[in-house]
C-alpha cells in the first residue's frame, strides 16, 4: 500500500474496494500488455517511483547501478622504516635461496585466492568497483558488488523468489485497532507511517512470465533491495576460491580465514533524520524516527516497513516481540491486583497474626547442629517474615496461576494465527518446505550429491548415519555440562549451608542469617548462571556446526535445541530446587538427614515460598538489568574497538557526513543475528510461567522490561549494527515448540508448587476440620522427641511426640496429590478446549490463499496462451 495520505487509489488507478476483485484480474495480469497496446503508459511507474528511494551514496560511482553488497579487504600499512626492512629481509632470503617464511608463504595464498574469488564473482555475473581508502594504520580496499539484471533474474527463478501479480490492501493486522474501530474509538497506538509497503498476491519469479509481473518495466526497481541482498549473499556464499574438495568456497569460509575483513550490504543512507520532511527520508531514517525512538513506546511497530528493510526473519521477531509484550499488559495488571489484594487482607492473615502476638510461647529447635554453635530461638522473631510470606502465599496466588496457564496457552493460540497471517502477507508461508535450500556452509563441505524428493534437484548431502553419530555426540556434551551445572547448584548449596553457621553464631545476624545465607546464595548463583551460560553457547555453535545441517532452519533450530536445554537447566535448577526440594527431606530431631556431615538445609522461618520469590527476583530482575546493560553498552564499545582498529582513534575518523556509505558502515559492529534475542525472551517467558505462583508481579517486570527492549533492539538493528542478510522465515521456528513446552510445564509446575510449596492446602484442610483458622500455627508444630536435643523445643511438621507423622499428614498428603491430578487436568482441558476453538488459520487468510492460487495459475495459463499462438 502507497503512503496512508493517498486513501482511494493506493497509488494505483485502481479504487480500494475493487482491489482483489475477479473481474479486475485482468486489470493487472495484463496491465503491461493493454497500455502498450492502446498507446498508454503504465500507471505501474507509481510502484517505481515509491521504491526509488535509496540515498546517493549507495551506488556505483556512475550514480546507476546499486551497491548491493560490500566486502572489505584491509592491509597494514608500513612505515617506511618497516617497509625497508622488509625488503632487504626479503633481499637476504632470496640471496641466499632460502624460502619464503610461513608468514610470507600464507600472505601470497591470501592473494592468490583473494583474487581468484573476485575473478569467479565475476564469471557469476556480479559487478564490481574498488574503492581503497587509506588511513594512518591501515589501507583499506572496499569492493562494491552490484548484481546486474541478466544476474538478478537468473537467480531470482533460480531461487524460487517470489514476483508480485496483483496488488491488494495492506490488512490490518491489529486486533485492538480493529476492535477500537468498531466502536468509534479513538487509537492512541495507531501512528502514520509514510510509505508504507505494497501488498501484493505473488507467485514464484519466472523469466518467462515477466512480463506479467507488477513493476517489471522498471528494471532498477522491481526487485527489493532484500531480494538483491538475498541473490548477490547467495553468489559469494557458492563461489569458489580454492579447491571445493578441501570446502574452500564461499564468503564465510574467506572471513573465517581472514581473506577478507568484512562483507555486508549497506544501510540504505544515514540514521538521523534530522529535520528533513517525511517525503525526502530514506528507509533508516523513517524507521529511526518513528519506531527506533524511545517516545514511541507505546505505538504499534511498523512491521511491514521492518521487513521491507531487514528481512522476514528480522521483522517477525519484532512481531512475536510486540504481540507478546501487548499481551503482558493483562497479566501484569491481574498479577498486581493479585498483589494488592494479599496486601489488603494481610491484616486478617490469623496464622501470622498468631505468630506475632506468640511471645514466647513457641520455644523452637536450632536450625543448624547446636555443638556448631546455632541456638533456640522463639517463633515470634519472624513475625515480619511470616506477614511478608503472606503477599505471596494466598488464594488469591491459585486463582493467578490457573489465569497465567490460560494466558499462556491463549496467547501462543493467537500468535499462531497472526504468525500464519504473517507469514502469508509476507509471501513465505511454505518457505520451508518449497524455497529453502542447503546453507552455503553445507553446501562446500558436504561430500555427495544427492536428488532433492521435493524438487528433484541434485543438491549437497551428507550421510544420515554419520550425521547422527555426530549428533549424539553433541547430545553427549549436552548432558556433561547439563552435569556441570548440578555440581555447581549443589556448590551453591554447600555454599548457603557454610555461610550460615558464622551468621547463625553471630547474635547481631543471627535472626537474619538464613535470609543473608539465601540472597547472597542467589547472587552467586546468578554470576555462576551468566558464565556458564556464555562458555556453553560457544561450544554449542562448534558442535553444531561440526554436525553439517543442511539448511539454515535445521542449523539454528538443533543450536536452539541445544542452548535452551542447557540455558534451562542453568537458570532453573537452583529455582526447582527450593521450590520442590528445599525443606522436604530435612527430617526432624535426632534423626535429621545429612550431607557430607551438614544438616541438609532446612527453609527459612517464613517458609520455602518467600526464599522462592526471592531468588526469583534476584534471577529474574538481575538478568535483565545485566542483559538491558550489556545491550546498551556493549555494541557501542564494541562500535569504539571496530572505530579504532580502522582508523585509529576510537571515535572514527570524523562525522559520518565526511565518510562514505560502506566506510561508514564499517565501522559499525557486525550483525550476529536474532538467536540471543529470543533466548532472552524464551528464559522470561519461563520466569513468568513456570513459577508465577511464587511471584504475581514477574509480568510487571517483564512488561517493564520488554518496553526498554523493543526500544533497545531496534536503536542497536538501526543505528549501531550493521545490515543484516535479510533472511527469510515462515515463523519463529524451533522457538515456539519451546515456548509450548514450557506453557505445559507450567501448569506442572504451578500445580506441585501450590500443593507441595505453598501453605494453602494445610490450611484449608485445618479449616475444613476445625471451621476457623485459630490454632492453625500450634497445630502445625510438632514437640521434639524426648532426648533428642538440650531441650524440649518445637519444630515445624505434621509428627507426634515420637517422631512418627499423624493421620492429618497423610490426608494432607492424599488432598496435595488429589489437587495436582485435578488442577492438571482442569487446566490442561480448558486449554485443549481453546485450542480447538481457535483455527491455526483464520478463515478469511484460508480465502485469500485460494485466491492467490487461481490468479498464479490463471497467469501461468496466459503464458501458455500466448505460446501456443
Amino acid at each position: 500500500m502507497a503512503s496512508r495520505g493517498d486513501d482511494s487509489t493506493n497509488g494505483f488507478s485502481l479504487p480500494l474496494e475493487k482491489y482483489g476483485a475477479t473481474e479486475d484480474t485482468v486489470t493487472f495480469a495484463n496491465r503491461e500488455i493493454r497500455d502498450e497496446s492502446e498507446g498508454g503508459s503504465s500507471t505501474l511507474l507509481n510502484v517505481a517511483e515509491s521504491k526509488n528511494r535509496d540515498d546517493p551514496g549507495t551506488f556505483f560511482e556512475d550514480g546507476k547501478r546499486k551497491i548491493d553488497f560490500i566486502i572489505v579487504h584491509e592491509e597494514v600499512k608500513l612505515t617506511a622504516k618497516q617497509q625497508e626492512k622488509k625488503d632487504k629481509d626479503a633481499a637476504e632470503r632470496r640471496a641466499k635461496n632460502l624460502p619464503p617464511t610461513e608468514e610470507e608463504m600464507e600472505a601470497q595464498q591470501h592473494d592468490t585466492w583473494r583474487k581468484r574469488f573476485l575473478e569467479n564473482i565475476t564469471k557469476a555475473g556480479l559487478m564490481l568497483e574498488e574503492d581503497v581508502v587509506e588511513t594512518e594504520k591501515k589501507l583499506i580496499v572496499y569492493y562494491k558488488v552490484h548484481a546486474p539484471w541478466q544476474c538478478m533474474i537468473f537467480f531470482a527463478e533460480e531461487m524460487g523468489l517470489k514476483a508480485p501479480l496483483q496488488a491488494q490492501p495492506n490488512p490490518n493486522l491489529n486486533w485492538s485497532g480493529r476492535l477500537l474501530a468498531k466502536f468509534n474509538l479513538p487509537n492512541p497506538m495507531h501512528i502514520d507511517v509514510p510509505f508504507l509497503p505494497y501488498d501484493f498476491y505473488t507467485c514464484s519469479f519466472r523469466r518467462s512470465k515477466i512480463n506479467k509481473f507488477v513493476g517489471s518495466q522498471n528494471k532498477d526497481t522491481f526487485f527489493t533491495n532484500t531480494d538483491r541482498i538475498r541473490v548477490v549473499n547467495e553468489i559469494l556464499q557458492n563461489v569458489t576460491y580454492g579447491k571445493r574438495k578441501r570446502a574452500e568456497v564461499g564468503m564465510d569460509r574467506m572471513l573465517e580465514e581472514e581473506i577478507f575483513q568484512a562483507a555486508y550490504p549497506l544501510h540504505d543512507g544515514p540514521e538521523d533524520p534530522g529535520d528533513n520532511p517525511d517525503d525526502k527520508l530514506n528507509r533508516r531514517q523513517v524507521l529511526r524516527k518513528y519506531w527506533a525512538r524511545w517516545g514511541a513506546w507505546y505505538k504499534y511497530q511498523p512491521l511491514d516497513h521492518i521487513r521491507e528493510y531487514f528481512g522476514e526473519k528480522t521483522a517477525i521477531y519484532f512481531a512475536w516481540l510486540g504481540m507478546y509484550t501487548g499481551w503482558l499488559l493483562p497479566a501484569s495488571i491481574v498479577g498486581t491486583l493479585v498483589f494488592l489484594y494479599g496486601m489488603a487482607t494481610a491484616s486478617g492473615n490469623i496464622p501470622a497474626n498468631e505468630i506475632c502476638a506468640s511471645n514466647t510461647s513457641y520455644y523452637m529447635c536450632p536450625l543448624c547442629d547446636e555443638d556448631i554453635g546455632c541456638s533456640y530461638w522463639y517463633l515470634s522473631d519472624t513475625c515480619s517474615k511470616a506477614q511478608m510470606s503472606y503477599l505471596f502465599d494466598h488464594p488469591g496466588t491459585v486463582f493467578f496461576s490457573i489465569f497465567m496457564s490460560f494466558w499462556a496457552v491463549t496467547f501462543l493460540e493467537y500468535w499462531k494465527r497472526k504468525q500464519a497471517s504473517l507469514s502469508y502477507h509476507w509471501d513465505c508461508m511454505d518457505f520451508e518446505e518449497e524455497e529453502e535450500r542447503p546453507r552455503p556452509q553445507f553446501a562446500a563441505q558436504a561430500p555427495l550429491l544427492e536428488k532433492n524428493p521435493i524438487t528433484g534437484i541434485l543438491e549437497p548431502y551428507f550421510p544420515e548415519d554419520m550425521r547422527k553419530r555426530r549428533w549424539l555426540t553433541g547430545i553427549g556434551v549436552l548432558v556433561g555440562m547439563v552435569s556441570l551445572v548440578l555440581i555447581f547448584m549443589l556448590g551453591v548449596i554447600m555454599y548457603r549451608v557454610l555461610v550460615s553457621i558464622p551468621l547463625f553464631q553471630s547474635k547481631l545476624f543471627q535472626s537474619e542469617a538464613q535470609s543473608i545465607a539465601s540472597m547472597s546464595g542467589a547472587v552467586v548463583n546468578l554470576v555462576l548462571i551468566m558464565v556458564l551460560g556464555q562458555v556453553y553457547q560457544r561450544l554449542a555453535v562448534i558442535l553444531n556446526d561440526w554436525e553439517m545441517h543442511r539448511t539454515q532452519t535445521e542449523y539454528e533450530d538443533n543450536l536452539t535445541f541445544k542452548v535452551f536445554i542447557f540455558q534451562f537447566m542453568n537458570f532453573f535448577s537452583s529455582v526447582f530446587y527450593i521450590a520442590f526440594f528445599k525443606g522436604k527431606f530435612v527430617g526432624y530431631p535426632g534423626h535429621y538427614i545429612r550431607i557430607f556431615g551438614l544438616r541438609n538445609e532446612d527453609c527459612g522461618s517464613g517458609g520455602c515460598l518467600i526464599e522462592l520469590a526471592q531468588q526469583l527476583i534476584i534471577i529474574m530482575v538481575g538478568k535483565q538489568i545485566i542483559n538491558n546493560c550489556q545491550e546498551l553498552i556493549i555494541p557501542k564499545v564494541k562500535q569504539m574497538v571496530q572505530r579504532y582498529s580502522v582508523s585509529g582513534s576510537f571515535f572514527g575518523s570524523g562525522s559520518e557526513a565526511g565518510m562514505t556509505r560502506w566506510e561508514a558502515d564499517y565501522q559499525l559492529v557486525p550483525n550476529e543475528g536474532l538467536f540471543e534475542e529470543y533466548l532472552e525472551m524464551v528464559i522470561q517467558f519461563g520466569f513468568i510461567t513456570v513459577f508465577v505462583a511464587a511471584f504475581p508481579l514477574a509480568p510487571v517486570f517483564a512488561l517493564l522490561n520488554n518496553w526498554i527492549e523493543i526500544r533497545l533492539d531496534a536503536q542497536k538493528f538501526i543505528g549501531e549494527l550493521r545490515r543484516g542478510l535479510a533472511d527469510r522465515a515462515q515463523d519463529i521456528g524451533i522457538w515456539y515448540d519451546i515456548l509450548e513446552f514450557t506453557a505445559q510445564l507450567a501448569v506442572i509446575s504451578n500445580g506441585f508448587l501450590i500443593a507441595f510449596t505453598s501453605q494453602f492446602l494445610p490450611r484449608l484442610l485445618y479449616q475444613h476440620d476445625f471451621g476457623t483458622l485459630a490454632g492453625y500455627t500450634n497445630f502445625t508444630l510438632a514437640y521434639s522427641p524426648v532426648n533428642t536435643t538440650h531441650e524440649s523445643c518445637r519444630y515445624q511438621d505434621y509428627r507426634d511426640p515420637e517422631g512418627d507423622h499423624t493421620i492429618f499428614y497423610y490426608r494432607l498428603l492424599a488432598l496435595k496429590l488429589g489437587f495436582v491430578i485435578v488442577f492438571e487436568h482442569f487446566v490442561f482441558g480448558i486449554s485443549r478446549a481453546i485450542d480447538f476453538a481457535v483455527p491455526d488459520v483464520p478463515e478469511s487468510l484460508e480465502i485469500k490463499i485460494k485466491r492467490e492460487g487461481y490468479l498464479a495459475k490463471q497467469a501461468l495459463q496466459e503464458v501458455q496462451v500466448m505460446k501456443l499462438k
